[in-house]
């Protein structure tokens, strides 16, 4: 984050949605998804809307039903972003209040809870404000993949600092992230040897097009699911 893209098309948000559970795990609230008895988990970070949007929950459960263990936690300790229309809502002071820093930090023990509950593989996917924590994630290999969807502003040196497998879907129509930014990224990342990488711009499509989608319009719904899609196959190739 942060261009006025990230706070556009505000989803629905919903404290019940979803097949999984809320519990606390690695000490923040969380969306947990999935059989338990999976050994291979996937961390789920979400954009400035958090862990209630309805479309997120949808794509946590898709995730589970490909066979992972799924915990999305609310990284924004129940502050998301909601009524963009509140004129006390200020998006630079959100924004301070809920840095990525902080929540690289709050990741740090989820990361943890995973590995002393026994799953032997993690993976990580990062939307927008959650990419920008997933890029800082995978300078270490506590996780096994990573994949960044349409991210915040990240730079060249988060991107040169990665060293862990990492697929970068971006879309061609993005202010906080422009094509030509994400293909620089692809070009450094492919320079590397130690671990593979993957980058792809999405024709027609805008920032937060995968999880802040109209149900209803056919193309749009098609597009997320091409991205559901290759971030799925990057989880199963990497993350076993």
């Amino acid at each position: 984050m942060s261009s006025s893209q990230c706070f556009e098309n505000a989803p629905t948000l919903s404290s019940t949605c979803g097949a999984g559970t809320v519990q606390e795990f690695g000490g923040l609230q969380t969306y947990v998804t999935g059989s338990p008895h999976s050994k291979l988990a996937i961390l789920l970070l979400s954009d400035g809307f958090g862990y209630e949007a309805l479309n997120f929950r949808k794509l946590a459960d898709k995730v589970a039903a490909a066979g992972f263990f799924v915990v999305v936690p609310d990284f924004f300790h129940g502050d998301p972003v909601t009524d963009l229309n509140d004129p006390k809502f200020d998006r630079d002071t959100w924004m301070k209040a809920h840095n990525t820093d902080e929540g690289f930090e709050d990741a740090k023990p989820v990361i943890e809870a995973l590995k002393s509950k026994g799953f032997s593989a993690i993976g990580a996917a990062g939307f927008c404000w959650g990419a920008m924590v997933l890029v800082k994630l995978a300078s270490s290999t506590d996780l096994q993949a990573a994949v960044l969807l349409h991210p915040g502003r990240i730079t060249e040196d988060e991107i040169n600092n990665v060293k862990i497998p990492i697929s970068i879907l971006g879309a061609e129509i993005d202010h906080s992230s422009p094509p030509e930014r994400m293909k620089q990224f692809g070009k450094n990342l492919s320079e590397k040897s130690e671990f593979d990488s993957f980058v792809k711009i999405y024709p027609g499509v805008a920032h937060g097009w995968t999880v802040r989608y109209n149900v209803e319009d056919e193309s749009a719904v098609k597009s997320a699911e091409e991205a559901h899609l290759d971030m799925l196959n990057w989880f199963t190739k990497y993350v076993k």
